[in-house]
């Protein structure tokens, strides 16, 4: 029997640290199902979900000491992802402005007064072509439950988006 879990790698980038966690886990019988990875801040980031036989799993929890040998650390939990079987409705958003403390934050906490779940955000702090000043730049995927009032969201979020002065574009919010 196989079971899916979910790891999360952090430490100081450099060649080679991909295939360091690839080889573990293929080393175990196991299978990459879906990542994301990327360098921040001179440090290497990465999310990883696995699938592994059942008898292997113990194995592999231990041979995660060769990759904190190697400096990164690494955190290993089960595969939640049957969890909820309330019917959502998926959607995004984007949020374009100045750049300026608080802008997650403040759509964030809305969107968890409307029960929506963040189920990914990339974000970016970049320089504006014409003025060279900081532009700040998000995308976030949502869950929405079914009972979410997506008038009265978009409302919340087009009030928050003028007090922050930023642009939010609703891709494809009903």
């Amino acid at each position: 029997m196989h079971r899916c879990f979910v790891m999360t790698v952090v430490g100081p980038d450099r060649p080679g640290l991909v295939e360091s966690i690839a080889s573990l886990v293929t080393a175990h019988g196991g299978n990459w199902q879906e990542s994301r990875m990327l360098r921040l801040g001179g440090q290497f980031a990465g999310m990883l979900r696995v699938d592994l036989p059942e008898e292997q799993q113990t194995l592999f929890l231990q041979s995660l000491k060769q990759l904190e040998a190697k400096g990164l650390t690494a955190v290993f939990q089960p595969d939640q992802s049957g969890a909820s079987a309330e019917p959502v409705r998926v959607t995004a958003i984007e949020i374009v402005g100045q750049d300026r403390p608080g802008i997650i934050r403040d759509i964030s906490r809305a969107l968890a007064r409307h029960g929506v779940n963040v189920e990914e955000l990339e974000s970016e702090v970049s320089s504006a072509a014409m003025s060279g000043e900081a532009l700040f730049k998000a995308r976030l995927n949502l869950s929405l439950p079914a009972p979410c009032n997506t008038v009265d969201l978009r409302s919340d979020l087009e009030r928050i988006a003028a007090d922050l002065i930023v642009d939010i574009s609703f891709c494809d919010l009903p």
